[in-house]
Parts: C-alpha cells; sequence; structure tokens
C-alpha cells in the first residue's frame, strides 16, 4: 500500500461540479492499493498518517502530528500510485489491485484513520474527481507498507 501525505492548508474534493469532501488544516492522503495488500497494510498506514511528525512546533521543527494539532484529513483514492514507467510512455497499472480487492481496503483505511478522532473526508471511490490541494510547505511524504 502507498500513500502520498501532503500537510495542507486546506484541501477538497469534487465530483460532478458538487464540493464531496473539504478540509481546513491537516492531510490530503492518496491513497494506492497494490495486489497482496492487506488489512494489515492498511492499519500500518494509517497508523502512520495520523502519527507522521510533519507539522511545525514553537520551534519550527517537524515534532509535531495531525493528531497534537487536532488536523483534518482527506483521503481520496488513486490506483494510478502504483503506474510503473519504467517501458513505454503509457503507465502499467498491473501492480494495482483490481477494485474488488482495493475499494474495501480504501474503505477500512478510512475506517482506521476515523479511530484516530480526528475529522475525515473523502472523495468517491472510483469516481472521476476534482482534487484541490493547498500544500503547506510544501511538504510531501511518500508512505509504503512493504518495501
Amino acid at each position: 500500500m502507498r500513500a502520498v501525505v501532503q500537510r495542507v492548508s486546506s484541501g477538497s474534493v469534487t465530483i460532478d461540479e458538487k464540493v464531496v469532501g473539504r478540509i481546513k488544516k491537516g492531510l490530503v492522503i492518496l491513497l494506492g492499493v497494490k495486489n497482496g495488500d492487506t488489512e494489515e497494510d492498511a492499519k500500518f498506514i494509517a497508523d502512520k498518517c495520523v502519527n507522521l511528525r510533519i507539522f511545525s512546533d514553537a520551534e519550527g521543527k517537524f515534532n509535531l502530528s495531525a493528531l497534537d494539532v487536532g488536523g483534518e484529513l482527506l483521503v481520496i483514492s488513486q490506483f494510478t500510485l502504483y503506474g510503473n514507467t519504467r517501458k513505454g510512455r503509457r503507465p502499467s497499472f498491473v501492480d494495482a489491485a483490481h477494485p474488488e480487492i482495493s475499494e474495501p481496503l480504501y474503505l477500512k483505511f478510512v475506517e482506521f484513520l476515523k479511530q484516530s478522532g480526528l475529522k475525515v473526508a473523502t472523495g468517491e471511490f472510483g469516481a472521476m474527481m476534482l482534487v484541490e490541494i493547498n500544500n503547506d510547505g510544501p511538504v510531501t511524504i511518500l508512505v509504503e507498507s512493504k518495501e
């Protein structure tokens, strides 16, 4: 499982011209599910995301997590995170899990995040979405459950 985690001042997701998820200060998490991923991967990534110390303390050092600052979370499913571009010019998505596998794991990931007590907003699995990300920093971290 792979997550691109961005520290944001705000973020939103729009589907068919309707905002379906919006957050203020917090994290936008783009989540990709790979063949072979399990609930354990979802739990690992969720725990890593909420505890990732990428918010600044009073001295400007990355010492605070989303939990520490009461950050909000916006989760977007994104199979393209497993696009392989080693050959040719068109990405291959053979490593990305099929929807019947990835959707339940995506939903489980969201459930694990909600257990943190933080506000969690989402897009819609499989939908064409317009995602607005106001990256703060910019700070962008790649988190993977397996090497």
